[in-house]
């Protein structure tokens, strides 16, 4: 399996290829932006890609859900129910951060815990994980945790805005990931690389060397 990170858009979110090299299926985690790009890439690999996962219905995450649709209409878009009503008005998410409007990405299937999702031979497991937002989903792939805004390197998403609440994403973070694997890799929707292990100790908020 081959992972390669993407920080694409407007404000250079992260998206994250992950390609089977057995089977030459491949995912995107996000669609930040720039689908020639994300092209580029997929070509490069020879990859046929099978979805688009996104782990949040924030603009910065969707931006070029529709230009990479455009290139591969075969590849399904998923996103929990809960966010919906943050792709609905994309539009108006733009406009509060200054960018020129994008038009509602198509969704074409709604992720969940239930959901059966594979690369090849690979389990892709959504845990639901709110508090950035209501609709937020990490994916675990293996030993790789996509957890996009809900924890960073020594951090966590932030809670301000629509759907957002610093006591779900508490619950999420302590409950549903510091219970995994420290092993596990966390690729992070901005910023760099971290692991299970080290946010159990350093991340700011929940860690165990927390600073607030």
């Amino acid at each position: 399996m081959i992972i390669k990170k993407l920080p694409l858009g407007p404000i250079q979110a992260n998206t994250y290829l992950v390609f089977d090299e057995k089977t030459k299926d491949a995912i995107i985690i996000e669609a930040s932006g720039d689908a020639e790009a994300i092209k580029t890439e997929l070509d490069t690999l020879g990859a046929n890609l099978k979805y688009i996962l996104l782990t949040h219905g924030h603009f910065d995450h969707v931006f070029g859900v529709n230009d990479v649709k455009n290139l591969y209409p075969q590849a399904k878009v998923f996103i929990h129910k809960e966010d919906e009503v943050l792709t609905e008005n994309v539009a108006i998410q733009c406009a509060h951060f200054g960018i020129d409007g994008i038009e509602k990405p198509q969704i074409d299937e709604y992720v969940d815990e239930n959901s059966k999702l594979s690369l090849g031979d690979i389990e892709i497991k959504a845990i639901h994980t709110p508090g950035h937002s209501k609709g937020s989903v990490c994916y675990l792939i293996e030993n790789n945790l996509f957890s996009g805004d809900t924890l960073f390197f020594e951090e966590i998403g932030r809670c301000d805005l629509f759907g957002g609440s610093f006591s779900e994403i508490e619950k999420s973070i302590r409950n549903k990931i510091f219970t995994l694997d420290k092993n596990i890799t966390v690729y992070p929707g901005h910023g760099e690389n971290t692991s299970v292990g080290h946010e159990i100790k350093y991340n700011a908020y929940f860690g165990e060397n927390s600073r607030y």
